[in-house]
């Protein structure tokens, strides 16, 4: 069996958007306001993430010990709840619109590597939350993927491909269950 060597892996086309200086400034702020369970004010991480170059809109609910990648690459709508344990791995632009459920242990991971290549590079890919859409606990969506409006991605469940609006999704890679009907 081939090993790699580690010095074979290619990042090189990677611009993570912040200098290095940044960059550790903001793991500090992450790891102190964010994946901390002792700061729970929402207020004051709004007001850190606008200052890293998020764009958030009102009424924000960030819970206790959120992971936040780059927040430089985070658009965050109206009336948005980021639940305990999240994982915004934002190496990519993350786009949330409006009433939008993220709930707890969720990830959304906008990297991954091309496996086919010896250089193990890193890709990027967006991802998009349309208005409406619920993001169950313990789901993971993949690089590049856009859940369309009021879609969800059920318990423990990933989705790999985009989600079409007002579906319900389960499983692993997740398939459409049912339609969600919103009963006003």
């Amino acid at each position: 069996m081939k090993t790699s060597n580690l010095s074979k892996f290619n990042n090189a086309f990677y611009k993570p958007g912040r200098n290095a200086i940044i960059r550790s400034f903001w793991y500090l702020i992450n790891l102190i306001f964010f994946r901390s369970c002792l700061i729970t004010n929402s207020f004051i991480k709004k007001k850190l993430l606008k200052l890293f170059g998020a764009k958030i809109g009102a009424n924000l609910v960030l819970k206790p010990n959120v992971n936040i990648k780059y927040p430089w690459n985070l658009e965050i709508g109206n009336n948005v709840w980021i639940g305990e344990s999240v994982w915004l791995d934002s190496l990519n632009k993350i786009t949330i619109d409006d009433n939008v459920c993220i709930s707890q242990g969720a990830f959304l991971l906008c990297g991954s590597h091309d496996y086919k290549k010896e250089s193990f590079d890193l890709i990027t890919k967006p991802i998009y939350l349309e208005e409406g859409t619920w993001i169950c606990a313990k789901a993971i969506v993949s690089p590049g993927v856009r859940c369309k409006s009021h879609s969800v991605l059920s318990l423990g469940s990933i989705a790999t491909r985009d989600l079409e609006k007002y579906t319900i999704y389960q499983g692993n890679p997740a398939k459409p269950v049912r339609n969600r009907i919103i009963n006003e």
